[in-house]
């Protein structure tokens, strides 16, 4: 099993480890509603450094993130952050990840980790397509960057200690390149994976202790906790936010997913398969992912079925969990058209029981 450079940290802490795609990660201290609700009313700390970073440079740069991602990259300047997938071949999606823009011909694409090999065997398979120099235009670097991601209402404003840049007055999915922590540069963005507000520090992993010690110490004022990926996922679903492997995956179309907001249909913007879903979305899909809410007692979990009220199935569940912070039975599954619907009324089968829910908007907050 793989460790990140603050896995120590994380053991001192008495953090309850366990496997997440091929690393020891923290999955809770000191319990996941605490965590979840001190992100949202504080702030908090994620290792996420297991997550994967590529760099696409050169100039066939742009021809090949926008021909890989859904989203329109010309609409991106330099210092903007999008969030995008990778479309495969077959309807579906290899991948959700953000497109970073440093230049006409320098991008950075963040990826899950669970899917890094998998990614970077797509990016080089369409990079040889074009022409491009494997050698120099693309780099695997997830192995030397670190990521912490510090998320709450206060993230900034105790962050704004470490840095002489601006950064509490920062705008939503940007960045900058700033010393920070007494380390001469790192990527500071305000991307963000749980609703609350917040950043995320991106450096090598020869300044991570450094980095690791200075943000606890700036946060230790305002109430700064660590926080494991049992919250951060709580957190993501509360807030509306897609996971791969549960809301979007190899099978479902982004205009399925309720992700029609990152395919962008417009002209230069050829991506993979965009006949496909440009159709789907023309022809309206025959299932949506749907947030719905559980309105008697039990709690919805992936894999189970969704029917109506005859008992007929009419779509799976995607998450589900209780919210830490409202106490309600909350989910999102994919329902056939007809069913998806603000309010229509759905049935959640758990075992021998039909549990009444309901269509609803998110954030569930």
């Amino acid at each position: 099993m793989k460790t990140t450079p603050f896995t120590h940290f994380h053991e001192a802490l008495g953090a309850r480890m366990a496997p997440f795609a091929g690393y020891n990660m923290p999955i809770e201290y000191t319990g996941i509603k605490d965590e979840h609700n001190t992100v949202r009313e504080k702030l908090g700390v994620f290792d996420v450094s297991h997550m994967g970073e590529f760099w696409v440079k050169g100039p066939k740069a742009f021809e090949l993130v926008q021909k890989l991602t859904s989203n329109d990259v010309a609409a991106l300047t330099d210092g903007k952050v999008q969030y995008s997938c990778f479309p495969n071949e077959t309807g579906g999606i290899v991948d959700d990840l953000l497109v970073y823009r440093f230049s006409a011909e320098k991008y950075l694409l963040v990826v899950n980790a669970a899917n890094i090999d998998k990614d970077w065997a797509w990016c080089t398979k369409w990079a040889k397509e074009l022409g491009m120099n494997l050698d120099t235009d693309l780099e695997n670097a997830s192995e030397n960057i670190c990521q912490l991601a510090v998320q709450g209402p206060l993230a900034l404003k105790a962050m704004q200690k470490l840095t002489s840049a601006d950064v509490v007055d920062m705008e939503y999915y940007t960045f900058q390149e700033i010393p920070f922590a007494g380390v001469d540069k790192v990527i500071f963005s305000t991307t963000g994976y749980t609703g609350a507000g917040g950043c995320e520090i991106y450096a090598y992993v020869k300044d991570a202790e450094k980095i690791w010690n200075a943000v606890f110490e700036a946060g230790a004022e305002f109430g700064i906790k660590p926080c494991g990926l049992g919250s951060r996922d709580t957190l993501r679903l509360e807030a509306g936010f897609c996971l791969y492997g549960h809301e979007i995956d190899d099978e479902h179309s982004p205009i399925e997913a309720g992700l029609g907001w990152i395919t962008k249909f417009v002209p230069g913007n050829d991506f993979i398969n965009r006949a496909y879903h440009e159709k789907m979305k023309n022809d309206k899909p025959a299932r949506y992912m749907k947030p719905f809410e559980v309105l008697d007692k039990g709690i919805a979990r992936q894999g189970y079925v969704i029917e109506d009220a005859e008992g007929n199935e009419i779509g799976v569940v995607c998450s589900g969990t209780v919210s830490p912070l409202t106490g309600k039975s909350i989910g999102t599954g994919y329902v056939k058209s007809g069913f998806h619907k603000l309010d229509t009324e759905i049935f959640i089968r758990v075992r021998n029981k039909a549990l009444k829910a309901k269509i609803v908007k998110t954030p569930f907050f």
